[in-house]
């Protein structure tokens, strides 16, 4: 398995712009925690607001037609969108009751192997039950890279190991680089069938809400730059772009998340 901690050892000019990042983002942290607790309506709205949001831009990546506007309309009020396909709502439906399941999880300390296949079972059962939350049977080859994923006996393993793993991953790494390594770590194992990448990303945001962060969107439009700082730490061994990308997006999904806070509180 690769283990993305150990992968590539940083420049000191890369590992200083880290830390300046690490910097902003535990100083909105704290603004954050000031606006601590919120009640209830307003813990209410913002799950709703990053329900459809994660959903929207989490699908969108890896293709999926609905808009932001139509993956609302899907998820609010059940209604189906004219000429998109069923597995586009499908989808949208299934990663909604996801994301109820990561609300409950980020009461956790920890992350299990079943957390992660429930995960999966809840927002792929209705395109395709015979796979969902089922470790791959099958070798896979990822579209556009030449990076091979472990042969699917081996799937079990791995997945045992990267569970063991987290919590020294989550002691020995600020919050934010143990999220951006375990959706690494996961990707390179590539345990699923298919969704493997919204899975990532729901394990990524589970980790960041366990450690009291916001919701962190990943915006359709950097999907580029998102799948090649990938590229990098499978092909090259370098995760420091995947991190300083995961790094960027935590900032500013916090700004925004800041913005709508000063909003509920006026």
């Amino acid at each position: 398995m690769v283990n993305s901690s150990q992968m590539f050892v940083c420049p000191k000019k890369e590992i200083d712009m880290f830390l300046q990042k690490i910097k902003k983002i535990d100083e909105l942290q704290k603004e954050i925690q000031s606006f601590r607790p919120l009640n209830k309506q307003e813990l209410s709205e913002l799950k709703e607001y990053y329900k459809i949001g994660l959903t929207y831009t989490s699908n969108a990546l890896e293709g999926n037609s609905l808009t932001e506007t139509e993956t609302k309309i899907v998820l609010e009020e059940g209604i189906t969108i004219g000429g998109k396909l069923i597995k586009d709502h499908l989808e949208a439906i299934g990663s909604g009751d996801a994301y109820e399941l990561l609300y409950k999880l980020a009461r956790h300390e920890y992350i299990s192997e079943k957390d992660i296949l429930n995960l999966h079972k809840l927002f792929y059962v209705r395109i395709n039950p015979k796979f969902a939350g089922k470790y791959r049977k099958v070798q896979v080859f990822i579209t556009g890279s030449d990076y091979i994923p472990p042969v699917a006996k081996d799937i079990p393993f791995f997945m045992r190991k990267f569970i063991e793993s987290l919590p020294h991953l989550k002691k020995d790494n600020h919050p934010v680089k143990y999220a951006a390594l375990m959706h690494l770590q996961l990707v390179a194992i590539h345990p699923f069938t298919d969704g493997n990448g919204r899975c990532a990303r729901l394990l990524m945001n589970l980790a960041l809400m366990q450690a009291g962060y916001p919701i962190t969107i990943i915006p359709p439009i950097l999907r580029t730059d998102y799948i090649n700082a990938i590229k990098r730490a499978q092909m090259k061994k370098d995760d420091s772009q995947f991190i300083e990308f995961i790094c960027s997006m935590v900032y500013e999904s916090q700004l925004d998340y800041l913005r709508m806070l000063r909003a509920l509180v006026q």
